[in-house]
């Protein structure tokens, strides 16, 4: 049966020819297999899908439109099984897995806090000075600069490094106070860090 048309195999698959349906079998299972492997599902769970696929298409072979277009027919029927599988997958992940938070992590409305907190802070040291940006973003690098480096990207002599910090420490807390974050509740809260 493998010289007839597509339409004709389908026709008669139809009529319950079982050649006929293993012929259409032969000629579309590694489309289907394909479609299916293409979407990361492997194993049991890929040839349960597979399967029904073609469950699909026995439910509506007598019934397809455009039977020389079965191949199409079965891959966009694997592709929407694939995504139903997928979805409820999902779900049932976000239903039953869903995990614990670990020990110390902060929930989700202190990570909001802290996004706000770290904005705000963004925006004081947008405010500041070039000099005391660039001498606060060398001190706070990791590795910090050395006063030395310091000293030559700033045209600052090293002696006066530490006052010009403390001074632009003292204006980042002002302007952010301005913005309504209180750095100084902040710092002896975590531990005067």
């Amino acid at each position: 049966m493998s010289q007839f048309s597509t339409t004709d195999l389908v026709a008669a698959a139809a009529q319950g020819e079982q050649e006929a349906w293993n012929t259409l079998v032969a000629r579309y299972e590694r489309l289907v297999w394909a479609v299916v492997r293409g979407h990361g599902i492997c194993g049991t769970d890929a040839a349960d899908i597979s399967q029904t696929a073609w469950l699909r298409l026995v439910e509506h072979l007598g019934r397809l439109r455009e039977p020389e277009q079965v191949g199409a027919w079965l891959a966009a029927t694997a592709r929407h099984e694939c995504v139903r599988w997928l979805r409820h997958r999902s779900q049932e992940r976000v239903m039953d897995e869903v995990p614990d938070r670990p020990a110390g992590e902060p929930d989700p409305e202190e990570r909001a806090l802290a996004a706000d907190e770290a904005h705000l802070l963004v925006a004081a040291l947008e405010r500041l000075p070039e000099r005391c940006r660039i001498l606060l973003r060398m001190l706070a690098a990791d590795p910090p600069a050395s006063y030395t480096e310091i000293s030559a990207a700033l045209g600052l002599p090293v002696g006066s490094i530490g006052p010009t910090r403390s001074r632009c420490l003292a204006r980042l807390r002002e302007i952010a106070s301005s913005l309504g974050l209180d750095l100084d509740s902040r710092t002896s809260a975590e531990g005067g860090r």
